[in-house]
């Protein structure tokens, strides 16, 4: 009788395992998890923008929110971005948490003045009596086919900007505890996520899947343990990352992948140990490359005593330095690629 209950609880723990292993969630429903929960716990939280209420949004990452928690938290507005943008930092001024959906960052630019001058600076201006909570969300970059007013990467631009907190999730894990960690935080904060990883579902654990999990803002994540390159990126770049170092791996080459997660606060401590260790630095990213988030870490890179732990100089992986072709042959051609990741890493390792 003993042995059959020992047999029993040890098919009962493997089928926990198993089911732990097995939970997944896209970043789409991880978005929309979080969300939820903030509208749930704080009754200052509400979510604007076109289309997010009745038609649950433009890719359904509100979808059940406006049924569940009404007009007054879910709000549809009219296409005007400085309207609503300019309406929901007001919001924050008065003490309310706004998460503002832009339907593409591409459109914010309609909003720019609303977002710099009026939310990333009235914080400093006002020494502190007014903080500004609120969230800026939206694809943010490439998707596919829309030509290069819709296909812009905005992470230099704003992360450029001081007051400004700026987001850039890859996986399901990282858009649930950014977005929530974003909506909690006093400052104004951009939150860039990318349509093409909207759809694609992630392993998530026991604590992901909780109301209380938060991921802290300004810590990167490693990705993938390595020893002899360091390559860095966030949000899609991510993808390309741990691709190239899976192929990378059958050539004896150990790479190791950090998902920077936060672009502002930028964790450069996370990239100084891992070059301390690998001596070899790439950086990959969708957008341009002039004054870029590889341009960036470059930057800091000589600036410090990163740059004397180099065998190699840093090399960057980037779109290429024009506006996004319609033509989807021009359009694969403008976008960096894991074929591009695998190439600067073996250059950097002078691997023929």
């Amino acid at each position: 009788m003993a042995l059959r209950k020992c047999g029993n609880l040890f098919v009962a723990c493997l089928a926990g395992q198993s089911s732990r292993a097995a939970s997944t969630m896209t970043v789409r429903d991880a978005l929309n998890q979080a969300m939820d929960e903030e509208i749930k716990r704080d009754d200052r939280v509400f979510l604007l923008g076109e289309e997010v209420a009745q038609y649950d949004g433009a890719y359904k990452i509100s979808k059940g929110l406006w049924k569940k928690h009404g007009d007054k938290r879910i709000i549809d507005t009219p296409i005007t971005e400085m309207g609503f943008a300019g309406i929901a930092v007001g919001a924050a001024f008065a003490g309310l948490r706004p998460i503002c959906e832009f339907m593409t960052f591409n459109f914010s630019m309609q909003a720019i003045d609303q977002i710099i001058n009026s939310a990333a600076k009235t914080y400093y201006m006002s020494a502190g009596r007014v903080p500004v909570p609120i969230v800026f969300r939206g694809p943010n970059g490439a998707a596919a086919g829309v030509a290069a007013q819709h296909s812009q990467d905005y992470s230099a631009w704003y992360a450029h900007c001081p007051g400004l907190k700026v987001l850039t999730p890859y996986s399901a894990e990282d858009a649930k505890g950014l977005l929530k960690a974003a909506i909690r935080d006093d400052n104004p904060v951009v939150f860039l996520e990318n349509e093409i990883l909207y759809g694609q579902s992630f392993p998530v654990s026991d604590e992901v899947l909780s109301d209380d999990f938060v991921v802290p803002i300004g810590k990167a994540k490693i990705e993938r343990s390595g020893d002899h390159v360091t390559i860095v990126s966030y949000s899609r770049g991510v993808e390309f990352a741990l691709e190239a170092a899976k192929q990378l791996e059958s050539i004896g080459v150990s790479a190791e992948v950090i998902n920077l997660r936060s672009l502002r606060p930028f964790d450069f401590e996370s990239i100084r140990q891992s070059v301390h260790k690998t001596h070899h630095l790439v950086s990959v990213e969708t957008g341009w490359p002039f004054a870029g988030i590889g341009a960036e870490i470059a930057a800091q890179v000589m600036e410090s005593d990163v740059f004397d732990q180099l065998d190699a100089p840093l090399l960057r992986v980037t779109g290429v330095d024009v506006p996004m072709p319609y033509a989807h042959s021009l359009e694969q051609a403008a976008l960096p690629t894991t074929e591009h990741v695998v190439k600067a890493v073996k250059k950097s390792l002078n691997i023929q």
